[in-house]
């Protein structure tokens, strides 16, 4: 990867600043977020990052866990049943996903 250069602007006849910029990324950052919204109440956006690096063999996406603990978390902080709207990601299809929620009364998928 390149080096980006960026430039500001400067007054008529002085030379434009130019801001150097190395080009090395920290990696990857994915995010899940679940919108809340309830009769009455404020909404709220429940999220949880995950920032992978460079290295090989590292997990690049989130797994059934990772969406378990985040519904978890979810339940902890609204303190009721949680339904769940989702779309057809094989994670979100998962047979243990799907067996967490007939284990737990207060998830609906």
């Amino acid at each position: 990867m390149t080096s980006h250069r960026g430039r500001t602007w400067a007054p008529r006849g002085k030379t434009t600043p130019v801001v150097q910029f190395n080009g090395a990324s920290r990696g990857r950052v994915t995010l899940a977020a679940l919108a809340c919204y309830k009769a009455g109440e404020r909404s709220r956006l429940i999220y949880r990052p995950r920032v992978q690096g460079h290295c090989l063999g590292s997990q690049r996406g989130f797994t059934w866990r990772d969406y378990r603990d985040l519904l978890v978390r979810a339940h902890l902080q609204l303190g009721g049943p949680v339904v769940v709207i989702w779309d057809n990601l094989n994670v979100h299809r998962s047979a243990d996903i799907r067996d967490y929620a007939a284990e737990h009364d207060w998830l609906t998928i």
